[in-house]
């Protein structure tokens, strides 16, 4: 079995991501936005707004400067070239992968199955026959023109989770209705499946469920480069036992390699176009929900570098701050950063900033820069870096170099 060093293996994660090159001084084309957004093939979703939404950062880190109306338009008008399904989580995707990614979706957690059934299939039909006449809506808009609908939520999470909600996600799920977009709210705006694909054949398509996996599972190495069965599953959220399946056929069918890493005794899948560049010269912060640390043990194998976010973590027990973002400098995660936007003084405050043991001579430079780049793109005047962690003083002192 063939085996590949550590360095080369990180490499090779780094090219399949987009991240091991120094990236273009001047604003990215939308066609590089595209592509950029089809190599990764998930760009995940999330409500967090301290920064920016998160989908945004990750052509950020692969592209630096690019207007985030072409991502939004790439999902919110048609013909859509991504759009939006649960995948590694609510993601964007390209649409081909909607009807595989269908036949292996299994959140239940919105629970309409809570909902009175006489009540749940009357709030279905009048949620379809409403989106099926009209413009895509929101679902507060849905429930507002429905009416009748109870305003106080169901039993569970958040105060939105009303029957009309609760059907509307699993009608989601099921992938009877699409999102046709985001409103500035972020939003869904919901609407019949067929019109927000921008082939109506995929709606109703229904492969072999098998084929669906092996589909995904080549997508995500592809994406990957070299990873586990674990990572390969975890990238669209697939069930282990049956992805290291179908990832063992397609070695047998010579579209994988198996490989191991450092001598490990794991077996990890070489994708056949995977780069292996000699050298990585790329800088990057990430996004805390990048497809590259997706992982955290594939993080902590291939780059020894432990990361948490820091939002699901009790203040009292936050080590590195609240929003952390990890520091990619060539080939190694040197530092991590607690980043916050504050828009009404048109700064980028660093809440705090740690370093890496044996970080590189240059990281606090290296840093300075990325952050001025941040700021820039995000239309903030100035990065303010307060006195926290180990990183600070030296980040301080080349922001102040650079402003």
């Amino acid at each position: 079995m063939p085996n590949l060093t550590l360095a080369q293996a990180r490499r090779i994660a780094l090219a399949a991501q987009g991240l091991h090159r120094p990236r273009l001084e001047k604003p990215s084309s939308p066609r590089a936005v595209a592509a950029a957004a089809r190599r990764l093939q998930v760009i995940q979703i999330d409500s967090v707004n301290v920064l920016i939404r998160s989908h945004y950062l990750p052509l950020f880190s692969r592209l630096g400067s690019y207007d985030r109306a072409g991502l939004d338009a790439l999902h919110s008008r048609s013909p859509r070239r991504l759009v939006e399904y649960w995948a590694h989580e609510a993601s964007l995707v390209p649409p081909e992968l909607f009807p595989h990614l269908k036949a292996w979706q299994r959140r239940t957690w919105m629970g309409a199955g809570s909902v009175p059934a006489a009540q749940r299939e009357s709030l279905e039909s009048a949620v379809l026959d409403l989106l099926g006449r009209g413009t895509p809506l929101t679902g507060s808009s849905v429930q507002r023109l429905l009416g009748g609908d109870d305003a106080r939520p169901a039993d569970g999470w958040g105060w939105r989770w009303t029957a009309t909600k609760r059907v509307l996600e699993d009608l989601f799920a099921r992938g009877e209705i699409g999102s046709a977009g985001r409103t500035d709210q972020f939003e869904r705006l919901y609407a019949p499946i067929a019109r927000v694909l921008p082939d109506a054949a995929l709606a109703v398509a229904s492969p072999d469920r098998t084929e669906s996996l092996a589909v995904l599972a080549e997508r995500a190495a592809g994406a990957l480069g070299v990873a586990s069965a674990r990572s390969v599953a975890d990238y669209f959220r697939t069930p282990v036992r049956e992805t290291r399946s179908v990832l063992d056929a397609l070695v047998g069918a010579g579209a994988l390699e198996i490989v191991t890493v450092d001598a490990g005794v794991e077996p990890w899948y070489l994708h056949p176009a995977a780069a292996r560049p000699r050298q990585a010269r790329g800088r990057a912060l990430l996004s805390p929900f990048d497809s590259l640390v997706f992982e955290r043990d594939r993080l902590h194998r291939l780059f020894d570098f432990h990361y948490r976010i820091g939002i699901y973590t009790p203040a009292a027990r936050r080590t590195h701050g609240y929003y952390v973002l990890p520091f990619l400098l060539r080939d190694s995660f040197v530092a991590r950063v607690d980043l916050k936007a504050d828009r009404a003084s048109g700064r980028l405050l660093v809440r705090a900033g740690h370093a890496q043991p044996g970080a590189p001579a240059d990281t606090a430079v290296h840093l300075a820069d990325e952050l001025r780049l941040l700021a820039r793109w995000l239309e903030l005047d100035d990065v303010v870096v307060e006195d926290r962690g180990d990183l600070a003083s030296a980040l301080s002192g080349q922001v102040g170099r650079l402003l």
